[in-house]
C-alpha cells in the first residue's frame, strides 16, 4: 500500500511539472508569433506606401507630358512640308463664318496648314471653315474613286478662357469637334459625318483624326471625272476659347481603302502667300 501511495504521489507531481512546462512553451510562442508579426508589419506598410507614391508620380508625369503631332505614314498623305496650300482658302462669306487668313506654321517641328483666327471665334461663336479642292490634287480618274478622306485636325488656345472641370481657367482649347462636306456630281451637297476631340491640359491640343465618308456613293453621291472643282469644307464648331483651328496629313482613299496619289495641278509658285480674308 505504501508503495502504490509513493507512484501514486511520483505521478501528481510529473504530471504538474509537465502542466507549467505546457503553459510557458505556449506563452514563449505566442510571445515570438507577436514579435514575428510586428516585426513584418512595419516593412510591409513602408514599401506599400513607396510603391503607392511611385505609382502616384509616374501617373502624374505621364498626365503632365503634352501631346505631339501626329505622323503620317502614307507616302500619298498631304503634309504640307512643302509649304504649298495653294489648293485651299478660308470660308468667310458665310453669316456664321469666323474671320481669319490661311498660312503654314510648324509645331513642334511639323509644318501644318493653319487657319489662324482674327481672335474673336470664341467671343462670336462663329465656325472656322476650311476649304480644299480635291480636283487640283487628284487626277480625273482618282477623282471618281474617291469613297473617304481622312486627315488629322487640331486646336489650340490664345487665352485662357476656357474653364475646366474643376472651374480654373485655362490656357487649352477645351473640347474641340465640327464636321464637313463636299459639293459632288450633279452641284449637290453631301454631308460627312461630324468629328470631335480635345486636350484640356496644353495650348496646343492633340491630334483628332477625322475619317470623311460618301456612304451614298453607289447613288451619285461623289465625285466624278467631269468634275473641274471638287471642293470638301472642313469646319471647326463649339469653340471653348480663342484659338486657330489647323489641318495635317490629308489622305484621300478608294473604296477597298487604297490610298489615291496626288498630282497636283496648280503651280506650286502660288503657294506660301497667305489667302487673306474678305
Amino acid at each position: 500500500m505504501e508503495m502504490k501511495k509513493l507512484l501514486a504521489v511520483f505521478s501528481a507531481m510529473a504530471m504538474a511539472a509537465a502542466f507549467v512546462g505546457c503553459e510557458k512553451n505556449n506563452s514563449s510562442s505566442s510571445e515570438s508569433v507577436s514579435e514575428v508579426s510586428e516585426t513584418t508589419e512595419a516593412p510591409t506598410e513602408e514599401i506599400t506606401e513607396e510603391a503607392t507614391e511611385e505609382v502616384t508620380e509616374e501617373i502624374t508625369e505621364e498626365e503632365l507630358v503634352p501631346p505631339v503631332p501626329a505622323e503620317c505614314d502614307d507616302p500619298n498623305g498631304i503634309t504640307f512640308d512643302d509649304e504649298d496650300f495653294s489648293f485651299a482658302q478660308p470660308t468667310v462669306e458665310d453669316v456664321d463664318s469666323a474671320q481669319g487668313t490661311l498660312s503654314i506654321e510648324t509645331v513642334e517641328g511639323n509644318k501644318m496648314l493653319c487657319f489662324k483666327d482674327s481672335g474673336t471665334n470664341f467671343a462670336d461663336g462663329t465656325v472656322q471653315k476650311i476649304k480644299l479642292d480635291a480636283a487640283k490634287l487628284l487626277s480625273p480618274e482618282n477623282l471618281a474613286k474617291v469613297r473617304s478622306i481622312e486627315m488629322d485636325v487640331y486646336a489650340d488656345a490664345t487665352s485662357d478662357k476656357f474653364k475646366n472641370d474643376d472651374g480654373e481657367n485655362v490656357n487649352a482649347p477645351g473640347w474641340i469637334g465640327g464636321g464637313g462636306g463636299a459639293n459632288v456630281a450633279g452641284d449637290k451637297w453631301y454631308d460627312f459625318a461630324e468629328w470631335e476631340g480635345g486636350e484640356y491640359n496644353f495650348p496646343m491640343s492633340g491630334a483628332a483624326h477625322v475619317e470623311m465618308k460618301f456612304l451614298l456613293a453607289l447613288g451619285g453621291q461623289c465625285w466624278n471625272e467631269e468634275m473641274d472643282e471638287a471642293t470638301f469644307q472642313v469646319m471647326r464648331w463649339g469653340a471653348q476659347n480663342e484659338g486657330n483651328f489647323y489641318i495635317d496629313n490629308i489622305v484621300f482613299f478608294d473604296e477597298e481603302g487604297n490610298s489615291l496619289p496626288i498630282e497636283k495641278s496648280a503651280p506650286a509658285e502660288e503657294s506660301g502667300e497667305d489667302i487673306s480674308s474678305s
